[in-house]
C-alpha cells in the first residue's frame, strides 16, 4: 500500500452475514447451493446457445453474454465467503479487497449495460421487424458488447483508484461478506466526500442512462404492441419481453436501494439484504426466468439434454 495516503490497515475482516455458528452453517449450505445453481443454470444457457444454430441471433448472443457475466459476478464474492468459512478465517488483504471491489463494479455495470442492449434489441425486433436483420448486424452486436466492457472497466478503475487513495485506521471490520464500497467508505478515516459525490453523480449517470434507454424502449414497444389488432398478437409480443422486464425490475430495484442514497441513511442490515439480492439471487434466477418463459431456449435445452442422454 504505497502512495501519499498510506493506510495503516493491511487487511480487512469480513464479518459475514451472521456470527451464530448454527446460522453460519445454514448460510454456508444455502450460499453453496445458490452458487452451484447459478453456475449450472448459466452454463446450460451458454451451452444451449452455443450448440443450437437456431439460437445464433442477437437476442441469444446478448443473453449468453449476460449468463457469462452473471457467473463471473457471483464468483467474485461467494467462493471467498465459502473458503473463509471452511478455513475458519475472516480476513481479506487490502489489495484483495480492492480487487474484489473492482470486479464488482465492472460486472454490475456490465449487467446494467447488457440489460439496456437487450431492451434495444427487443425494441428493434418488435417496432422494426422488417429491418431487424439489417439493423442488428453481427458487427453492431459485437461493438455494443465490447463498448460496454470498455466503459465498465473505466468506471470500475475510477472508483477503485479513488478508494485506494483513502486511509484506513484502527477499525478494519466489514459487516458484510464481501468488500462493498459503502461499508469501506464508512471505515475510512479520510474525507470521503469525493468518493460519495462520484458515486452519486458519475455512478448514477452510468446506472441511470441505460435505465432510461430501457424505459424509452419499452414505451415505444408498448405503443407498437397496442396498435396490434388481435389480442393474441399483443400477448405474443409482450411475452417476448416478460422475462427481460422481470430481471430489470429485480436488478435495478436492489441497486437503487443500496447505492443511490446518502451514506448517513444506510443501515448494514438493509444494505446486506439488498446486496445479497443483486449479487447472488438475481444471477441465480436469471437462467430460470429466461428458460421458463422462452420456448426456443427450452427446446434447445431439451435437445442438448437428449444428446447427453444418448451419448
Amino acid at each position: 500500500m504505497r502512495g501519499a495516503n498510506q493506510s495503516s490497515v493491511s487487511e480487512f475482516l469480513l464479518l459475514g452475514l451472521s456470527r451464530q455458528p448454527q446460522q453460519q452453517q445454514l448460510l454456508f449450505v444455502l450460499f453453496l447451493s445458490m452458487y452451484l445453481a447459478t453456475v449450472l443454470g448459466n452454463l446450460l444457457i451458454l451451452l444451449a446457445v452455443g450448440l443450437d444454430s437456431r439460437l445464433h441471433i442477437p437476442m441469444y448472443f446478448f443473453l449468453s453474454n449476460l449468463s457469462f457475466v452473471d457467473i463471473c459476478f457471483t464468483s467474485t464474492t461467494v467462493p471467498k465467503m465459502l473458503a473463509n468459512h471452511i478455513l475458519g478465517t475472516q480476513t481479506i488483504s487490502f489489495s484483495g479487497c480492492l480487487t474484489q471491489m473492482y470486479f464488482l463494479f465492472e460486472l454490475a455495470d456490465m449487467d446494467n449495460f447488457l440489460l439496456a442492449v437487450m431492451a434495444y434489441d427487443r425494441f428493434v425486433a418488435i417496432c422494426h421487424p422488417l429491418h431487424y436483420s439489417t439493423k442488428m448486424t453481427p458487427q453492431l452486436c459485437g461493438l455494443l458488447v465490447v463498448g460496454s466492457w470498455v466503459i465498465a472497466n473505466l468506471n470500475a478503475l475510477l472508483h477503485t483508484l479513488l478508494m485506494a487513495q483513502l486511509s484506513f485506521c484502527a477499525d478494519n471490520a466489514i459487516p458484510h461478506y464481501f468488500c462493498d464500497v459503502t461499508p469501506l467508505l464508512k471505515l475510512s478515516c479520510s474525507d470521503t466526500y469525493l468518493n460519495e459525490m462520484m458515486i452519486l453523480t458519475e455512478g448514477s449517470l452510468i446506472m441511470i442512462t441505460p435505465f432510461i434507454c430501457i424505459l424509452a424502449s419499452y414505451v415505444r414497444i408498448t405503443c407498437a404492441v397496442l396498435r396490434v389488432p388481435s389480442t393474441k398478437g399483443r400477448w405474443k409480443a409482450f411475452s417476448t419481453c416478460g422475462s427481460h422486464l422481470a430481471v430489470v425490475s429485480l436488478f435495478y430495484g436492489t441497486i437503487i436501494a443500496v447505492y443511490f442514497n446518502p451514506l448517513s441513511s444506510h443501515s448494514s442490515e438493509k444494505d446486506t439484504a439488498a446486496t445479497v439480492m443483486y449479487t447472488v439471487v438475481t444471477p441465480m434466477l436469471n437462467p430460470f426466468i429466461y428458460s421458463l418463459r422462452n420456448r426456443d431456449l427450452k427446446a434447445a435445452l431439451r435437445k442438448m439434454m437428449g444428446r447427453k442422454t444418448c451419448s
